[in-house]
């Protein structure tokens, strides 16, 4: 074993995306469990994903899969040993590299959103209760950083949600909000839109408003910032 728990935990940290999962942590949790093969399966990913839809209702079949019904009802990590005998697992799972499976429950929010899986084949040694321990460590880690990242991400999206829909400016404040991100002044927006002076200082007021801001500095930098500026008009 040439990878520890805490450096693990450290890589689980580190996270960037929820794709790294897949492609960088999965080989490491692999190489610590000395497994044949690893995986960290997001389900939203997994749906989107045309290949993986047919894999998904046998792999995740509570009916024929005995491991995904524990993980599923338990929300704890769990290997075949523990749900059924050798000769019963060799008719629901009978691929060589598959003798032994290990599987875990990503959590977001008492939901399961995805699972860690490790497998050995015949010649390798069956998980062990520590092995179980260890992937429920890292089980957790994993479902603290999804939750933490997925709450982000979606506080992210209704920020700019409100910002489209509950401030949203006419086409013709876009035009305004687009002048003034030029360095216009009130006088040239007018002359250009063909307004007097005082429609675009009114114009302003309704648009300061509409995103709580209280100069032209601010409001462009909040559009631009929320990458709306220049052809969202």
């Amino acid at each position: 074993m040439t990878i520890s728990l805490k450096l693990l935990f450290e890589e689980i940290h580190n996270l960037k995306h929820e794709g790294d999962m897949r492609s960088h942590l999965a080989p490491k949790i692999g190489e610590y469990f000395t497994a044949k093969r690893s995986g960290i399966f997001l389900f939203d990913q997994l749906v989107a994903e045309t290949k993986f839809k047919a894999v998904l209702n046998t792999v995740l079949s509570l009916e024929h899969n005995p491991i995904a019904r524990y993980v599923m009802e338990h929300h704890a990590p769990v290997h075949e040993g523990m749900v059924t005998v050798p000769k019963t697992w060799r008719l629901i799972c009978p691929r060589p590299d598959h003798w032994h499976v290990m599987a875990g429950p990503i959590i977001d929010h008492a939901q399961i959103v995805g699972v860690v899986g490790c497998t050995r084949e015949k010649s390798m040694p069956a998980f062990e209760p520590r092995n179980l321990a260890d992937l429920s460590a890292i089980c957790l880690h994993l479902s603290t950083w999804a939750t933490s990242t997925r709450f982000a991400q979606n506080a992210t999206l209704k920020s700019q949600h409100q910002l489209l829909s509950g401030n949203r400016l006419t086409s013709r404040e876009w035009e305004i909000a687009n002048l003034v991100a030029l360095g216009r002044t009130n006088a040239e927006i007018g002359h250009e839109l063909w307004i007097t002076e005082n429609a675009v200082k009114q114009a302003l007021k309704r648009m300061f408003r509409k995103l709580s801001v209280s100069s032209r500095t601010e409001m462009v930098m909040q559009l631009s910032n929320s990458r709306l500026l220049q052809g969202n008009k």
